[in-house]
């Protein structure tokens, strides 16, 4: 469809630097921020920076903060931390394997900054029952950690459990980081958390010889445990990977879900609904605690480290992100079909449209850069992770083009699509399409980005136009599929 956008937006914002990932410059990911599960020390962050110590809870793995190491240097049991998680710290201490930190109380999660407890450190991050919602920034840094090849796992507890009275439950604040962020909230995980307090019950697993997670370097789950928890609806029509590992009892299928999998661009998703399985029943003086990591009836420490394990990249298989030395097929871009409207990429105002003027390949959503018949340039970008294991790297869009120039051999408008890096330093131009490409309907475009394996890069459109006649860029449905 010829439109032009001279009623639309008109005066033209040009995004400041090239570092163009998310709205905030603290969490733009540098060349310092190292892909997740490039080490072979699987690298672990608890989380304490979101009350998980209000009321009793003590869901800590030691008192020595960030390092475990300062209260005791070689732990053998669990009383040599000090923290109703110190079980679970300690078990994966004593493998070797396993570099264990915790965000103290005070801070707060980024990615791609100089912190030492920077998300970029790290392998997986462990949110166990936080208290408090996340800062719209953190939830940020979250997603971006988790679609780049983090390891997230989030760990709730029954609705209502307001451990330090401020109106929000682990089940509200861990929805709202599902629900309400800048980088992928049309149910990115594939589930919601119910809103439910479930007394009593021991989940059972399901039958797969084959889940890393149930059938672990740890031991084999049969059963968990709720103590007042609850659980999760899933919805694999929003995300085919989402997968439940154990149901309450008399659930099945997408009902019911106490512990289950998921995925997200090379990432990989762990939740449980209840917090008492972790805790072991020890911690620091005044709190009453419950000791279900070793409750008789459940299997709850081999769930734990077989999940850790799987989140960090070292299970045997199943979905989610690339371990070490290993990658998993996946889509990379968020809001690829641009369905979520400004969120994700950073675009000039009014680039990101839904204006019956020119019309999607799908959906409602296209970006729509020049076509003002204006001497203008206009910016769309996205920067991303290629994990360095996958050896196949494709870009790929559709482009529609319409123009009101009448040349047939000069390019007076041009769109340029290329890859820079983190200091908006060109990489490499793919493609410069021109008003000469001018054609009805879209044409895919795929460009072979597999050189960048191992390096977070910006992928950018820039559309250029004279001040004569209009060239419209109409790009939709992106994709970064990798393997």
């Amino acid at each position: 469809m010829l439109g032009s956008r001279r009623s639309r937006r008109r005066f033209t914002t040009v995004l400041a630097g090239l570092g163009l990932l998310v709205t905030s410059a603290a969490l733009q990911v540098g060349t310092s921020a190292t892909p997740a599960h490039a080490a072979t020390t699987h690298r672990i962050l608890f989380d304490n920076a979101h009350a998980e110590t209000a009321g009793n809870a003590d869901w800590i793995i030691s008192t020595s903060q960030p390092d475990p190491l300062g209260q005791d240097s070689s732990p053998s049991a669990e009383t040599d931390w000090t923290g109703a998680l110190s079980s679970w710290g300690v078990d994966l201490q004593k493998t070797g394997s396993y570099s264990l930190k915790t965000l103290p109380s005070g801070s707060s999660l980024s990615y791609g900054g100089s912190s030492t407890t920077d998300l970029s450190n790290f392998d997986t991050l462990v949110l166990p029952e936080p208290n408090t919602l996340f800062t719209t920034a953190e939830k940020t840094a979250i997603m971006n950690f988790v679609k780049n090849g983090g390891g997230l796992f989030m760990i709730s507890d029954h609705t209502g459990a307001d451990r330090n009275n401020d109106g929000e439950d682990a089940v509200e604040i861990l929805n709202d980081l599902m629900t309400n962020n800048s980088v992928d909230s049309t149910d990115p995980f594939g589930f919601s958390i119910d809103s439910l307090s479930i007394s009593s019950d021991y989940p059972s697993a399901i039958s797969d010889s084959s889940d890393p997670v149930l059938h672990g370097s740890f031991g084999t789950v049969t059963k968990s445990l709720i103590a007042s928890g609850t659980t999760a609806t899933l919805k694999p029509a929003d995300n085919s990977g989402v997968k439940g590992l154990l149901y309450r009892t008399g659930y099945s299928g997408n009902t019911g879900a106490f512990f289950l999998t998921s995925t997200f661009g090379s990432g990989r998703v762990a939740f449980w609904g209840d917090s008492s399985p972790i805790d072991d029943g020890t911690g620091q003086s005044g709190n009453t605690l419950y000791d279900g990591w070793n409750d008789s009836g459940a299997t709850n420490a081999a769930l734990a480290l077989n999940a850790t394990a799987w989140l960090a990249g070292s299970g045997t298989s199943g979905g989610g992100g690339g371990g070490t030395g290993t990658c998993t097929a996946a889509q990379l871009l968020g809001n690829n079909g641009f369905e979520s409207g400004n969120s994700t990429w950073s675009a000039t105002s009014g680039v990101i449209s839904n204006s019956s003027s020119e019309s999607a390949r799908s959906g409602s959503y296209y970006a729509w850069l020049d076509g003002t018949g204006t001497a203008t340039t206009d910016t769309l970008s996205q920067a991303v992770t290629i994990p360095s294991a996958c050896t196949t790297a494709t870009l790929s869009f559709y482009l529609h083009v319409d123009t009101a120039e009448t040349t047939t051999s000069t390019a007076y408008d041009t769109l340029k699509v290329q890859v820079l890096n983190s200091s908006g330093t060109v990489l490499g131009t793919l493609a410069t399409y021109s008003n000469l490409n001018a054609a009805s309907g879209y044409t895919q475009r795929s460009f072979n980005l597999s050189s960048y394996a191992g390096q977070t890069v910006t992928l950018k459109f820039t559309g250029t136009e004279g001040s004569k006649y209009q060239t419209s860029f109409v790009v939709d449905d992106t994709a970064l599929n990798v393997s």
